[in-house]
């Protein structure tokens, strides 16, 4: 071991002395020069005195390169790499936990959102028949709750001034989302050309969905609605020739037999067989409306959305408002004067379903599309709650089937289309496991049994 003190001290000198070299190396700080053979240079004392011994040993062999003070600065550098480490993996620890924090988030909003979405959804179903009550014009309903829509794009362009920095005029904004109607924007042919069909399936899907309403209960229309996804993937398949999937032609089945026996509860009477049709046709045409969005307008994003669905309500309100007064003036809708109307529930309804496709639309934006499905879905057991609970309504064992088979065809139709590769990985990874733990098992009893055949004794832990 040596002493720093004998170092320290100004006691004897050695033997033989090196003559100072001529070369000067610049310090770390670029500053000054010290010489490398200079033996009355003053060095740093640590509390251990390891870095001066360091340092004459260095300038007495004649170190090339070397300094005073490069092995303490060595030492502090190699300190400094190594706290960089701890702070790269805490680094890297906080951007996964931002990360798991952040998927967290996003579930719980969609599941927030899911309760919306089936609550607005299913107060829309039940203040429909409410209204019906006292004003049973389906038609009249359905084209002022339309009009309702020319809101969208206004609410969606303050949203925009409220969360964006970069702040765009409304015909700026308006110009840029349609794009979706192509690069030129939208022109009154396109207007008429791509909105006309688009606005007109629209208002057959309300308009039937309505008039199912006025022959059955909300549950079964809501439940029949359902069958609009198998109706989608059939239109998907043969259409736009997307992925043939066993699995989704099973929900088919399963919904068509759903409607088979909604049909068949009651006997295939009257009322029952035409309000089991208007719903599947509504069901229908909503299937082909969103195939026919697909095929020519592709996917959008919120911005366009929110421009398509104003200018569908814009279309509705100029070419489709001759048809509410046709029908009055026939008198197949007769709402007396408008003083009469029962305009509470009108706003009402129409506030509803404007919320709804608001949250329908965001939703697919702001969290997993399946969470919105999933809503739509949930609306069929909250009517049921409903209908029971207010109206009194007692369901027979066959059209309670038939809501479960239409329900279970609507979940497997949920399913990815890669579920089936990522189950067999997943029974495959579980199989191996079982197996390795059955081997570790084995081993664990063979050991046993070789200890106990040497008298050795297990002492389980408390």
């Amino acid at each position: 071991m040596i002493s720093t003190e004998g170092a320290e001290s100004g006691g004897d000198q050695p033997c033989f002395r090196l003559e100072p070299l001529n070369t000067h190396l610049p310090s770390k700080a670029g500053d000054s020069h010290l010489p490398f053979g200079d033996m009355d240079a003053p060095s740093k004392v640590t509390a251990n005195g390891v870095q001066d011994i360091e340092d004459r040993i260095l300038r007495i062999t004649g170190y090339y390169g070397y300094y005073p003070g490069y092995s303490s600065h060595r030492r502090e550098e190699g300190s400094e790499s190594h706290a960089d480490t701890p702070g790269s993996e805490a680094s890297e620890e906080g951007k996964s936990y931002q990360t798991c924090a952040n998927t967290v988030l996003k579930v719980l909003g969609g599941l927030l959102l899911v309760l919306c979405v089936s609550s607005s959804w299913v107060g829309t179903t039940q203040l429909v028949q409410l209204t019906f009550k006292s004003f049973s014009c389906p038609f009249f309903i359905s084209w002022f709750s339309t009009n309702w829509t020319i809101l969208l794009f206004p609410l969606y362009y303050g949203g925009h001034v409220v969360t964006t920095r970069d702040k765009q005029t409304p015909i700026q904004k308006f110009r840029e989302c349609s794009r979706l109607f192509g690069e030129d924007g939208m022109t009154l042919k396109l207007f008429l050309k791509r909105t006309a069909p688009f606005s007109i399936l629209w208002t057959l899907t309300n308009y039937l969905y309505l008039l199912a309403l006025r022959k059955l209960t909300a549950t079964d229309v809501s439940a029949l609605y359902c069958c609009h996804k198998a109706f989608v993937f059939l239109l998907s398949w043969i259409v736009l020739k997307d992925r043939f999937m066993g699995v989704r032609i099973v929900a088919a089945i399963m919904a068509i037999t759903g409607i088979v026996m909604m049909a068949y509860a009651d006997g295939f009477h009257g009322d029952s067989i035409i309000g089991v049709a208007l719903a599947v046709g509504s069901a229908s045409t909503s299937a082909l409306y969103k195939v026919l969005f697909k095929m020519f307008l592709g996917s959008a994003n919120l911005g366009e959305v929110a421009h398509f669905l104003s200018t569908m309500g814009v279309f509705n309100l100029i070419f489709i408002s001759f048809i509410p007064l046709i029908l009055y003036f026939t008198k197949v809708e007769h709402w007396g004067s408008l003083s009469s109307l029962p305009w509470g529930y009108l706003c009402g309804l129409a506030g509803l379903w404007l919320v709804f496709n608001i949250l329908v639309n965001v939703g697919v934006v702001l969290t997993y599309p399946i969470l919105i499905s999933i809503g739509t879905l949930l609306s069929v057991p909250g009517n049921a709650v409903v209908d029971v609970l207010k109206h009194e309504v007692i369901f027979s064992v066959v059209r309670l089937a038939a809501t479960c088979i239409i329900c279970l065809g609507f979940l497997l139709l949920l399913l990815p289309e890669e579920w089936d590769s990522v189950t067999l990985r997943f029974l495959a990874a579980f199989k191996k496991s079982e197996e390795h733990g059955e081997e570790l098992t084995d081993s664990s009893i063979h050991t046993r049994s070789r200890s106990q055949a040497n008298g050795a004794v297990s002492i389980p832990m408390a």
